[in-house]
């Protein structure tokens, strides 16, 4: 254990339960940003954000019912109706938008943070009832990761100085 983690004994969980585009952002740069600070971080992956932790990530951006969601266009921030967000091909268009905005403006990609969690040792823990529920392997996973259930994240949880639940 380094001398700066020993001074900032400190930890973290985090409860990552979405996997959109959006929603994976907080997570990954929460921990990162803790790991880096010398802080003990666990994330633990449970229904829609365990695809987080799938070898190849397809996200997307969903604006259906999102409506603090305002984009930069034409000189203002733009929010899109919910009636048009329901329309077929509109999410793809605002996901490919929104990465190539990000991407613009130097923002690291889910891939890139996902891999420095990785080398920042966060422990990554993928749920087993929630690989068993929708019927994922281990091998479609990345890496590093353990896999464990509720019992795994409360005994963690219990002992971490802050919790979070994105």
């Amino acid at each position: 254990m380094s001398e700066a983690k020993k001074e900032n004994a400190k930890s973290m969980s985090i409860i990552v339960t979405k996997g959109t585009l959006d929603w994976a952002y907080p997570p990954f740069i929460l921990g990162t940003t803790a790991a880096a600070m010398d802080i003990k971080v666990t994330m633990f992956f449970t229904f829609y954000g365990l695809p987080l932790l799938l070898n190849k990530l397809d996200l997307k951006l969903s604006s259906l019912g999102n409506p603090a969601m305002k984009m930069p266009m034409m000189g203002m921030h733009m929010s899109m109706p919910n009636i048009v967000a329901a329309i077929p091909g509109v999410d793809a268009a605002a996901s490919k938008m929104m990465k190539n905005m990000m991407n613009n403006k130097g923002i690291a990609s889910i891939e890139e943070l996902r891999e420095a969690s990785v080398d920042l040792e966060i422990d990554m823990i993928a749920c087993q009832m929630t690989m068993d529920l929708f019927e994922y392997d281990r091998k479609d996973m990345i890496d590093g990761i353990e896999l464990g259930g509720a019992a795994t994240y409360m005994e963690v949880a219990s002992k971490s100085d802050i919790n979070l639940f994105i």
